[in-house]
């Protein structure tokens, strides 16, 4: 065999597997009808995703995929743009404003949502579906104990009793700028006692064992209605809102305008105490995040052609 001719064989091949590759699943975004859907790692992201994917595969014939442990919304964003997913399940404002829109974090919920909506169709030809109607964001609690012993409603009410006061935060929060510890102790001028920082799943088991006083955790977490946990108001609205939202490329909605129609469905339904009782179906009793999605819009009657 010549030369040239054995590298005219080569070239085809190469040819031939370059093309294959291309229709490989998992090397982009949506084929042949069907649609990736990426979450986060969390149990909440877990459970909106499929959700969602239940949805779409219930009003349309389009297969979905899901990409799942995305490992935060950096991860999730990237996913995105890149091309590798067509929808994220859970994107928050207070966090993407902040971090791909590199903006100022805004305060005012309704301005903050106006704000990721016109900067992610801007930057990154991304539509921000409105709310499904819950907020994720850093709350401070306490036990009905502590709550009746000081007197504690809002977060300023802390304030008289300082110095007896243990927390335990989120690791990541105490380097957080912005919202972080150092701003709080400015806004709010509360130097606690003591200040742990831990992983935060250890968090809500030290407080329900009175090996501390106070905890930052988060407004969805579904320990907080099981151990029965007293949420203090935010009175000086110093936590960014971290409204949650679908969101997906205009690519596939203009390939498949259905899917916002379907999408659509879900603005506006899932409460942050309904969003509470999901997350500990899963992380407290241990059932999949497909079978919560699942009971969630069986329940809620989604399954019903209208």
């Amino acid at each position: 065999m010549t030369f040239k001719l054995v590298t005219k064989i080569t070239a085809i091949l190469l040819s031939i597997s370059l093309l294959s590759a291309c229709s490989l699943p998992g090397l982009g975004g949506s084929t042949d009808g069907t649609i990736k859907i990426g979450t986060m790692s969390t149990t909440e992201s877990q459970i909106v995703g499929n959700i969602v994917r239940q949805m779409i595969e219930h009003d349309t014939d389009l297969k979905v995929e899901m990409v799942n442990n995305l490992g935060s919304s950096v991860v999730q964003h990237q996913a995105m743009v890149n091309g590798d997913i067509d929808i994220s399940a859970t994107r928050y404002t207070g966090t993407d404003l902040v971090g791909p829109l590199g903006e100022d974090p805004i305060k005012d919920p309704e301005k903050a949502l106006e704000a990721v909506k016109k900067g992610f169709e801007d930057k990154f030809n991304q539509y921000w579906f409105d709310s499904y109607g819950f907020a994720n964001t850093y709350a401070f609690m306490v036990r009905q104990d502590t709550a009746k012993k000081y007197h504690l409603k809002t977060i300023s009410d802390m304030r008289a009793v300082e110095n007896e006061l243990v927390a335990g935060v989120d690791n990541s929060w105490m380097e957080r700028a912005g919202d972080g510890y150092k701003a709080f102790s400015e806004e709010y001028d509360i130097t606690f006692k003591k200040i742990f920082p831990m992983q935060i799943g250890l968090i809500y088991t030290a407080l329900k064992n009175d090996q501390m006083d106070v905890a930052l955790g988060y407004s969805t977490d579904g320990r907080i209605p099981t151990y029965n946990l007293v949420v203090l108001k935010d009175d000086k609205q110093f936590f960014p809102p971290y409204d949650a939202s679908p969101m997906a490329t205009d690519k596939i909605l203009k390939e498949h305008p259905e899917l916002k129609t379907t999408i659509n469905k879900l603005v506006g339904t899932i409460s942050t105490e309904e969003m509470q009782k999901l997350n500990y179906q899963a992380d407290g009793e241990l059932k999949e995040p497909s079978i919560v999605a699942e009971e969630f819009l069986k329940k809620h009657n989604y399954f019903e052609d209208k």
